[in-house]
């Protein structure tokens, strides 16, 4: 009787906590790299008229994905031009109907809009069912759950009624949304589990509310200090259009750094709530730390090194924006998530992805 006692309370030590540990996101991209692929397919989508949009975005996607790595595995973007092309095929001749429908019968624009109203959640939906099921990490493709009916309340419903709340609930519509978009991922046939609260949407948004104001503010007090001030501080021949420049371009750095702050806030909480409450069912946790103040300096920096260069440092900015998200992001691991996926990376074809890649097209156009 003592041994068989001495055994029952040997056991549940013996039924450890699962141990975890932490793999970063690793992003090896480089903005000369990136420049040669993102140049060639400016010129050839020119060249093309647009035809090579399609090849593009997916030799874009690819590379991204392709320097993206976790725990030494890195994500592969799996569709085809084609799939990409028929789907803006199919939204071209959509739209091509839509006018000429109209400048036939002006009564269609108003059943088209009505039909576009029903049709708009099936859009998202299939939006991100294609873009799931065309990522794949360890050979083992992601999937997107969502019904037709949760995508029409998230997507028509919800945003009605934040509109009539004078939105008031917007915050909480948002909360909605992107936990209807998170919570129906799916990685082979793990669920993404996600909990988001309101709260952390509605603190966010007061937060970009007061600073809004206050920047607004700043903003026009310096320039209209500024404005009072020049008739001082222009001594005789001063040429005035060159102190008005030099304030205009004070006050336009002023205004992006603004912007970039009230973006940087936005994002910055509402992807770290969303990741630090997301758990892959069995296999790992999800981390984001992005800090509010360098991700705007980041923004700020990016954008004024597209508008100075024509646009030529997009590449460089995209790489940067990735590494940054990159390194702000990890995972931790449980300890037996290699066997698990080793055991989904065998039974991949059990999903039956490849055949329901017969009919998928790309109907978001981004």
């Amino acid at each position: 009787m003592d041994v068989a006692d001495s055994i029952h309370m040997e056991q549940p030590s013996a039924a450890q906590t699962p141990s975890t540990h932490t793999a970063p996101v690793e992003f090896a991209g480089k903005g000369g790299e990136f420049f040669g692929i993102w140049i060639v397919n400016i010129l050839l989508s020119i060249v093309t008229l647009g035809i090579y949009s399609a090849w593009a975005k997916v030799r874009t996607l690819q590379y991204f994905y392709g320097n993206t790595a976790i725990d030494g595995h890195r994500f592969s973007y799996l569709a085809t031009p084609m799939q990409i092309l028929k789907g803006r095929l199919l939204a071209v001749a959509l739209f091509a109907c839509y006018t000429l429908a109209v400048s036939l019968f002006p009564i269609a624009g108003m059943v088209f809009i009505l039909v576009m109203f029903f049709l708009f959640p099936w859009l998202i939906n299939q939006g991100l069912r294609f873009n799931l099921r065309m990522s794949s990490y360890r050979n083992v493709r992601f999937s997107f759950a969502g019904s037709y009916s949760e995508a029409f309340m998230c997507f028509i419903v919800l945003p009605f009624v934040g509109a009539i709340t004078l939105y008031l609930a917007m915050p909480w519509v948002l909360s909605k949304i992107d936990e209807y978009i998170h919570s129906n991922v799916k990685y082979g046939d793990k669920p993404l589990n996600v909990s988001l609260k309101a709260g952390e949407y509605y603190i966010t948004v007061l937060l970009v509310v007061a600073v809004s104001v206050v920047g607004f503010g700043l903003i026009g007090v310096i320039f209209g200090a500024s404005v009072a001030g020049s008739g001082f501080t222009m001594g005789e021949g001063t040429n005035p259009t060159d102190f008005v420049n030099a304030a205009s371009i004070m006050m336009f750095v002023g205004y992006m750094l603004f912007i970039s702050v009230i973006s940087a806030i936005y994002k910055a909480r509402i992807r770290n709530h969303i990741f630090n409450n997301c758990e892959l069912e069995g296999l790992a946790k999800f981390k984001s730390d992005v800090k509010i103040m360098p991700f705007a300096m980041l923004m700020l920096t990016n954008t004024l090194a597209i508008i100075f260069t024509l646009g030529l440092a997009f590449p460089w900015a995209k790489i940067r924006q990735a590494r940054f998200m990159a390194a702000a992001t990890e995972l931790e691991l449980n300890s037996n998530a290699d066997a698990v996926l080793d055991t989904m990376e065998e039974q991949k074809a059990s999903f039956g992805e490849e055949a329901a890649e017969i009919f998928d097209v790309d109907v978001s156009l981004g």
